[in-house]
């Protein structure tokens, strides 16, 4: 998919990205930076994300700055952002796109995979709100774009954890945007569907499943990254500025 539009507003902030290293992530990785966005991303693909890197510095005026950083370790998470605003300065896009579908049969779910689940899919939004917020502030305002998924909606089964932890991003969207508008810091959730990423067509995707996802769309399109991005520059933009607490689904008119 090739995304046309311009958004000047967006020329110039600093955006932090989860899971900027590959899939969707990497989409908006290069998406931002090809707006005039200093973008800064965090994963644990390490030689994935410096290939991004590499290719992008050939590519944009301002090549994006990669830590390596696992998201479940929060201290390590707040001490990315911490140096994104030393280096690149007070960080005006969150964009909390890091995330693992694992499937899981309920009965093999153990107390420690399921806190792990939780770690992976869901506190980490939080906590890099919680960490960005005061730069927001001072900045006079931000955008905050916690990342859903359609599963819980479609009633998915198979992975318990994993539709709890992305159900519950409504809420902590709608609480944040509440507690912090009068600040002119908007906080909405991107609810994706089946992108069909590379990870994704090679675990997920078959005949059937393939059948049922054309049957279940009112697009017979195949939903790819840039859909999602596209969504993600506009909520980031000021084109949206009157937006905020609400849910903006790419799913191709799944759910």
């Amino acid at each position: 998919m090739t995304m046309t539009a311009t958004y000047p507003s967006l020329k110039g902030k600093v955006a932090f990205i989860t899971g900027g290293g590959g899939g969707i992530g990497a989409c908006l990785v290069e998406a931002f930076a090809r707006q005039g966005v200093k973008v800064a991303f965090v994963d644990i693909a390490v030689t994935e994300s410096e290939k991004l890197v590499g290719r992008l510095r050939k590519e944009v005026p301002e090549p994006p700055l990669f830590l390596p950083c696992d998201i479940t370790d929060i201290e390590a998470l707040r001490s990315s952002i911490a140096t994104v605003r030393d280096r690149l300065g007070n960080i005006g896009i969150l964009l909390n796109n890091a995330a693992n579908d694992e499937r899981h049969a309920t009965p093999d779910v153990t107390v420690d995979y399921w806190d792990n689940r939780i770690a992976v899919n869901q506190r980490h939004q939080f906590f890099a709100a919680q960490a960005v917020i005061p730069q927001m502030q001072a900045l006079g305002g931000g955008s905050i774009v916690n990342f859903g998924s359609v599963s819980w909606m479609l009633k998915q089964g198979g992975m318990a954890a994993y539709t709890m932890a992305k159900a519950s991003i409504q809420g902590l969207t709608r609480s944040l945007a509440r507690d912090f508008g009068r600040d002119n810091i908007r906080v909405n959730t991107l609810v994706p569907g089946w992108i069909l990423t590379e990870r994704q067509v090679e675990l997920w995707l078959d005949e059937d499943s393939d059948k049922g996802r054309r049957a279940g769309q009112c697009l017979d399109i195949r939903l790819q990254p840039g859909h999602v991005a596209a969504m993600a520059l506009f909520l980031a933009a000021d084109d949206s500025s009157g937006c905020t607490a609400q849910d903006f689904i790419v799913d191709a008119g799944w759910t």
